[in-house]
Order: C-alpha cells, then structure tokens, then sequence
C-alpha cells in the first residue's frame, strides 16, 4: 500500500515570527506599529503647541482632557461597530481621519490661527477617532491567524505597542526641539496616513452581519456577554483596582520621591527597566504555553506589589530597576494570557463590545488612581499610601484567584477551526 502523504505541517508555536509570514497579520502589525508611534507623538507634540499658544498649564489640561472625555464617550459604540462592520476597514477609516485631524491641527499651529477652542474640538474629534480603533484593533489579531498562532500573534502586537509607545514619545521629543509642535504634528499625521494604508492590506470579514440595529440593544446585548462569564468581570474588576493603585502609585508619586533620591535621570532608567522587562515578558510569553494562562496571568499581578513596597522603604536606584523589570515581565505575562483567553472564548461576532468594556474600566481607572494619589499622600504620607496601594492590589488578586473559572479557565485545543475557535488537538501543558 503506498503511504498517503503527510499534510504540510502548521507553524509550530515555538516560531515567534510565524505569524509575520502571513500578509493579513503583517499588514495589521505594521498598521499597530505606526498607529503607536503616531498615538505616543501626538500628546507631546499637542503639549507643546498649546504651552506655545497660551502658555498655560490649565488651557493644556482643558485640550487633554476633552481629548480624554472623547475618548470614553465613544468607547462602548465603537465596540458596537467592531462587532457590525469590517474591522479593517474601520480601522482605515479611523487611521485617515486621525491623520485629517493632526494635519488640521498641524498647518493651524504653523499657520498662526490656532486657538484654544479650534484645538479642544479637533482634539475631541481625535480622541473618538481614537476610541473607535481601539475595540476594533484588539478584536482584529484572530482572524488574520490561525488558532495555533495567536499567543505568537497577541505578543507581536505588543511588542509593537510597547516599541511605539516608548520610541514615539521619545520621538516625539526630539521631533519638538528640533523643528517645533507644528511640523512634529505633521509628521504625526503622516504616521496615522501610513498606518490607514497598512490597514487596506488586512483582507477580514465582518464579524456580523453589518445589518442595521439598534445600539442600545447590541450594547445590552454585549453586556450580556461580559457578565455571562465571572472570570471576565472578574478580572476587569481586579485591574480596576490594579490599574488605580499603579496610575497613583508609580505615575504620581514615582516621580516625586525620585526627585528626592535617585533623581529624574534615574527615574528614566528605572521606567526603561520597566520596558525591557516587558520586552521579555512578551518573549516569554509567546514561548511559554501553559495550559491555564489565565490563572497565572492573574498570579503573577502580584509582582505589581513589589515596586510600590520599594517605593516606600527602598526607593534606591538598582532594587527599583530590578524590580521593575520583574513587574514588565508579569505585566506582559497577563495581558497576552487576557488577550488569547478572551479571543478563544468569547463569540466573534460579540468579542468587540467585550473588549469596549474591559477598556471603559481601565479607562476609568486610571485618572482615579492619579487624582487620588496626591491628596491620599498629603493625608496618610506616601509610604503608607504606597503600601496600602500594594495591599490593596493583593488582596483584589488574591480574591480573583478565589474563582473556580478563573483557576481553571483552560487554554483551548489548537487545530484550525472555523472563525478563529479552537479545534481538538491537545495542547501540551507547559507547565
């Protein structure tokens, strides 16, 4: 009998640029990589033309923050349209008109007819077109990848996001002091252009069926899907929690004890210490396969206690880095394990308005924790508000861990499946 040929074997998931050989996922991965770069430019480069304009640190606040309320304002329709149209080209679509935005705001800096309330509504306009990517982009890496490439692909993409926020930032600085907030917000234009032309290159479906319905409806109807699992809800509470007590704990107060100590050159290290270790982390990550990802994702949130501990009571150059270096790592280690748990499980068509969700809390979060740091330090001093934040962070760990669903979420089979769902090869348990 003649042997029947072996089937072309799939990439195995120990390739860590495997998912870079397939054009759908190289073309969203280009389109992350300039959307990050031109997302971490923008706010620099925005700073500094409103500082020129009005010099006011308060008119600076009135742009940001219309930009921030913009922001959360459109998150939960935009998970509706993820879930109704071709994420792709929503994804074109807010690319090009970001780059409408920046541009329009770049020649009326150059130009001289900038002012405060023409940059407050351009911004507002920005900060939707913002929020509408963001549900779309995260919902998008399963159907440019086979099942047994999405822990690969999930760390790709965040990879870029990591690279694009530190090297844009820091772009964004020395774009500033070289040629000025006017020219910087036109290159900054020019990324978010490139990033929609990266964009048409994503070949995806909808994920529904683009029929007209009601918002309310399919936003209940998201609802629905978020709550019907306590492992979801669950660990968006936690990062309620977690996302507050960092914001507050190494935003706010990181740097006002470093200018009392290691000084704020040595801040930069120990936040680039930070990166690296999430450089790592997404290596790790997308080696590493453990059968319940979630449960140590959410274990290892932890190791976010450490540095606000160190903070307090040891707030000294090379413990800072080592140990921010180690809360990268778990960092990394967590988001990749929520990405691929929620992008197995939950449907399709209903992952969008699932992920608007998970975003509003850590949208919310974040300026709780950094308005709430101050004036807790003033009344309470920061080493105690330090370590109350890390007690705080382990005790809504230590609570999610108490879940069974959480504990024994289980990482799904990989054979190709239809829509991105897992299919019935076992998965090795690496643990």
């Amino acid at each position: 009998m003649t042997a029947t040929p072996p089937r072309e074997p799939a990439p195995t998931p120990e390739g860590i640029t495997a998912p870079l050989r397939l054009p759908d996922f190289r073309n969203l991965f280009l389109g992350r990589t300039f959307d990050e770069f031109a997302n971490a430019i923008a706010p620099v480069a925005l700073a500094f033309a409103v500082l020129d304009l009005t010099g006011s640190p308060i008119q600076l606040g009135l742009v940001v923050g219309a930009r921030s309320l913009a922001n959360v304002a459109f998150l939960l329709l935009a998970g509706v349209l993820a879930d109704r149209f071709p994420r792709a080209v929503i994804l074109q679509g807010t690319g090009a008109a970001a780059a409408l935005t920046q541009a329009a705001i770049a020649v009326g800096v150059l130009c001289g007819f900038a002012n405060v309330p023409l940059l407050i509504a351009l911004s507002v306009a920005n900060g939707a077109v913002a929020a509408i990517s963001l549900p779309a982009a995260a919902a998008l890496t399963p159907q440019t990848v086979p099942p047994s490439l999405l822990t690969q692909a999930n760390a790709l993409v965040r990879a870029a996001a990591n690279a694009g926020r530190i090297g844009g930032a820091a772009l964004g600085g020395l774009l500033v002091a070289a040629s000025g907030p006017g020219w910087t917000l036109g290159a900054n234009a020019a990324l978010f252009a490139l990033s929609a032309v990266a964009y048409h290159g994503v070949h995806a479906p909808a994920a529904g069926d683009g029929a007209p319905g009601s918002p309310l409806r399919e936003l209940a109807e998201g609802w629905r899907e978020f709550t019907a699992r306590r492992w979801v809800w669950l660990v968006v509470l936690q990062f309620m929690v977690v996302n507050a007590v960092i914001s507050g704990g190494i935003v706010v107060l990181g740097p006002a004890i470093a200018d009392e100590g290691i000084g704020r050159g040595g801040w930069g290290f120990v936040l680039a210490a930070q990166t690296a270790g999430a450089f790592a982390g997404g290596f790790l990550a997308a080696r590493w396969r453990p059968r319940y990802a979630l449960r140590i994702g959410v274990g290892v949130m932890l190791a976010e206690c450490v540095p606000l501990v160190f903070l307090a009571h040891l707030p000294e150059l090379v413990p800072l880095m080592a140990v921010m270096f180690l809360a990268g790592m778990a960092v990394e280690q967590f988001t990749i394990a929520w990405d691929v748990s929620l992008q197995e499980n939950i449907p399709p068509d209903r992952l969008a308005r699932v992920y608007s969700y998970d975003m509003l809390g850590s949208f919310i979060a974040l300026p709780v924790g950094e308005m709430a740091a101050g004036p807790l330090a003033a009344e309470f001093g920061r080493s105690a508000t330090l370590v109350g934040g890390a007690v705080l962070v382990t005790v809504a760990t230590l609570l999610t861990l108490t879940s069974r669903q959480v504990r024994t979420l289980r990482r799904r089979p990989e054979a190709s499946s239809h829509h991105g769902h897992a299919g019935c090869d076992q998965v090795p348990d690496g643990t």
